[in-house]
C-alpha cells in the first residue's frame, strides 16, 4: 500500500435528512363530498451509516469528502400515503474504526467485524398525518406534524488496526525486515531511521496451514508519548494487538535499557498496553557469536520471554513463530483488543485467501 494512501485520521461533517411532514388531507372522490381524514405519515430522513468491510484497509475514500449529506424524507400525502423515507448514505470503513464525536473527543463506537452496521447521524423522524390523531372526540383532526430535524455534526474517525501481533521497537530495530521475511507483505526497507512511515500487515503463515496477522509500525523513540517523531501518531494501533513483540538489535548498547524505554513509552501513552502478553526479539544476531550472546544475557530483562533472531540469515524465525503462536492463543479473552472480530485470525481454519496488500 502507497504511504500517501495510508490514511488513519480523517474530520468529517455529518448531516443526515430531516423527516418528511405529515400531510393534512380529508378524503374527496366523485362518491364522497366531505370524508374523514387520510392524511399520510411523512418519511424519515436518510441515515448516515458506517459498515464495516475487511476489504478496506484505509480511511482514504474519505479524506476528501468533508461534508457528508443524506437525503430528507418524503413528506406524506392524502389517501393514507406514507412519504418515502430519505436515502440513507453508508460508508464502507475498515474494521478498526472508532468513531468520536470532534467536539467533546467521546467515544462513540467501534466497527470491528465485517458487514457490521452502525449509524453515525440518525435521520429525522417522518411527521404523523392527520389521520393518525382522528379519535372518537376528534374525528376531523385537522393538524399534523411537520418532520422532525435532521443532524448536522462533526466527527472524527480514527483507524486502529486489527492484528493479533503489534511489532514495538526503535528505528532501525529490523521490523519491516522481520515482517517481509516471515509474511508476503512488502513493507519499505533502509538504512536510514524511519523507513516505515505508516502502519504495514502481513498474514503470517504458520503450521498446518494455520496463520496469524502482524503489523508493523513506524519507529518509537523517546519521548514518542510526548509527540516527538512518528510514534504518537502511529501508537494508537498497537492497542488492538493481542501480542506486542518488541524489538531489539543485538549490537545496540545496553538491551535493557532500550526495552526499558519503549515499555516506558507505552505505559506513558497507555498504561493498558502493559497488560498485554510481552515478548522480546533479539535482532540481527547473525552480527554477534555464541561467545557474544552468553555476555549479553546479564543486560536482557528478566520479566520477559526473550529470543535470538536474524531475519537476513533466518535463524530462530520458526522458534518465533511458535512462541507468538502459544502468546496469542493464551492471551486473555478480556484483553484490550478485538482481534476476536478479525476476520484473518484463523485460528482453527485455513490461512485467509485475501491479501495483506491492496
Amino acid at each position: 500500500m502507497a504511504e500517501q494512501n495510508f490514511v488513519d485520521y480523517v474530520k468529517i461533517c455529518c448531516r443526515s435528512g430531516a423527516g418528511g411532514s405529515g400531510s393534512v388531507h380529508f378524503l374527496q372522490d366523485k362518491n364522497t363530498a366531505m370524508g374523514g381524514p387520510d392524511g399520510g405519515d411523512g418519511g424519515r430522513g436518510g441515515h448516515i451509516i458506517l459498515r464495516g468491510n475487511r476489504n478496506v484497509w484505509t480511511l482514504l475514500s474519505l479524506k476528501y469528502r468533508k461534508h457528508v449529506i443524506a437525503k430528507a424524507g418524503v413528506n406524506g400525502r392524502g389517501g393514507n400515503c406514507t412519504g418515502a423515507d430519505g436515502d440513507d448514505v453508508i460508508l464502507d470503513v475498515p474494521l478498526g474504526t472508532v468513531a468520536k464525536d470532534a467536539e467533546t473527543g467521546e467515544i462513540e463506537f467501534e466497527i470491528t467485524k465485517h458487514d457490521e452496521i452502525k449509524i453515525i447521524a440518525p435521520g429525522g423522524q417522518g411527521g404523523k398525518g392527520n389521520a393518525f390523531f382522528k379519535s372518537p372526540t376528534n374525528q376531523t383532526p385537522g393538524h399534523a406534524q411537520p418532520g422532525g430535524p435532521g443532524l448536522e455534526e462533526w466527527k472524527i474517525l480514527e483507524l486502529k488496526v486489527l492484528a493479533d501481533v503489534g511489532l514495538v521497537g526503535f528505528p532501525n530495530a529490523g521490523k519491516s525486515t522481520l515482517l517481509s521475511v516471515i509474511s508476503a507483505a512488502k513493507p519499505k526497507i533502509g538504512d536510514y531511521a524511519f523507513t516505515t512511515l505508516t502502519p504495514n500487515l502481513g498474514i503470517v503463515p504458520y503450521r498446518d496451514g494455520r496463520s496469524f496477522v502482524m503489523a508493523d509500525i513506524p519507529g518509537i523513540i523517546e519521548h514518542a508519548s510526548e509527540g516527538k517523531g512518528l510514534g504518537l501518531r502511529f501508537l494508537r494501533h498497537i492497542e488492538r494487538n493481542s501480542t506486542l513483540l518488541f524489538m531489539v538489535p543485538a549490537d545496540t548498547d545496553d538491551i535493557n535499557r532500550e526495552y526499558q524505554i519503549l515499555e516506558n513509552e507505552l505505559r506513558v501513552y497507555n498504561p493498558e498496553l502493559l497488560d498485554k502478553p510481552r515478548l522480546l526479539a533479539i535482532t540481527k544476531a547473525d552480527l554477534i557469536d555464541e561467545e557474544l550472546k552468553e555476555m549479553l544475557l546479564p543486560t536482557i530483562p528478566k520479566d520477559i520471554p526473550h529470543l535470538f533472531i536474524s531475519a537476513v540469515a533466518e535463524q530462530g524465525l520458526m522458534e518465533l513463530k511458535d512462541l507468538l503462536w502459544e502468546s496469542i492463543n493464551s492471551a486473555p479473552k478480556d484483553a484490550i483488543n478485538l482481534n476476536l472480530a478479525n476476520p484473518h485470525r484463523l485460528i482453527h481454519g485455513t490461512r485467509s485467501k485475501h491479501s495483506e496488500e491492496e
